[in-house]
């Protein structure tokens, strides 16, 4: 349990070093080995070590001399005492770490896009940690409120920065805005998941021994005082409105191969189709191996219907697909030699912008 809140310390010691390198991965690197000790610690209290992987005979799995113990993912439903909108936010983390645990984020864009999340990652750990093991644990009087900057970025400057962004970077956001997406709304909308924060300076008509900064539950506000935060929010982003449309302009892959076919006689068929699906990881395929993620799709071309068990492509794909082969950039021998080889072809050298 110690080790567990000496992680959570130091997650939030580096989130909050502006100079620090790979603050973000860090940050959720060491919160998910927070969380998981954490419950380690639970099962050791009142299961005793049997939080361990065995083998079929019955022996604890050996992992370089050390026995394999329960990840976090598995912890949580051995635990099975959180609240939806924590294990949402859990799973969130779960899976960015494994996204990001290979790469090398240069950009502030991933922290200030899930800054909520982040926050709400150590609101629920305390919170647990309280449950567990009592207020003589808690380690909110350990932190202080770190530092910002008033002077935000001008839309110039935003719009260059996202133009520097990497491959890999867009790559995560697209799985930020997916992930959010596929969260139903009641847990969308709640603290433990993501939390929303205004910071406002107290000027006037306060006590001279008050706080600078207030962090008030929204579930104690009274209506008035809500609908009073919505109207400020809309002064300070845009509102994305969500509405229901049963996937809008997506097509199947046969409508892809008639599309093609009709535009450009050449005998398109759905073999070709598949191997220019594989090649350019449009989607997860099952040349791709058994541990794959139904969401892992490339969104400009593809997207995951869940309710379907199916996937379904964008119009985009079927043009990216009919400009290549137009213009001879990419032919049947081309894609049936990667396929065959199993080998990869890095799609933005394909694309007209």
């Amino acid at each position: 349990m110690e080790s567990s809140i000496d992680c959570a310390l130091l997650s939030v010691e580096i989130y909050n070093k502006p100079r620090a390198p790979f603050r973000v991965e860090s940050f959720i690197t060491h919160m998910i080995m927070s969380w998981t000790r954490l419950l380690q610690a639970h099962f050791n209290h009142t299961i005793g070590e049997t939080f361990f992987y065995k083998e079929t005979n019955g022996r604890f799995k050996i992992i370089d001399g050390e026995k394999k113990a329960w990840e976090l993912k598995t912890c949580i439903q051995k635990y099975g005492a959180l609240t939806e909108g924590v294990k949402s936010n859990l799973e969130f983390f779960i899976r960015l770490r494994n996204k990001i645990e290979h790469r090398t984020i240069s950009k502030d864009e991933i922290g200030l896009m899930i800054f909520g999340e982040c926050q709400s990652l150590l609101y629920n750990y305390e919170n647990e940690l309280l449950k567990l093991f009592g207020s003589e644990y808690a380690i909110n009087e350990s932190l202080a409120y770190s530092l910002q900057f008033s002077r935000l970025r001008t839309a110039k400057q935003a719009e260059a920065n996202k133009q520097l962004l990497s491959t890999e970077v867009r790559e995560i956001k697209d799985f930020i805005e997916k992930y959010r997406l596929n969260i139903k709304e009641s847990v969308f909308n709640t603290q433990e998941l993501s939390v929303k924060l205004i910071q406002l300076p107290k000027i006037a008509n306060t006590n001279r021994n008050d706080l600078a900064i207030e962090f008030v539950n929204w579930n104690s506000i009274s209506e008035d005082d809500r609908i009073s935060y919505e109207k400020l929010t809309a002064l300070i982003k845009d509102k994305v409105q969500k509405t229901e449309v049963i996937n809008p302009a997506k097509l199947k892959p046969g409508a892809i191969v008639n599309f093609v076919n009709q535009n450009y006689q050449n005998n398109f068929n759905h073999y070709d189709h598949k191997c220019l699906v594989y090649i350019f990881s449009i989607k997860p395929t099952k040349e791709d191996g058994d541990n794959i993620d139904p969401f892992e799709t490339n969104t400009k071309y593809c997207h995951y219907d869940e309710a379907h068990n199916d996937y379904l492509f964008q119009e985009e794909w079927s043009n990216f697909i009919l400009s290549n082969i137009t213009s001879g950039m990419l032919t049947r021998e081309i894609w049936k030699t990667h396929f065959d080889n199993k080998s990869k072809l890095e799609i933005s050298n394909y694309e007209v912008e």
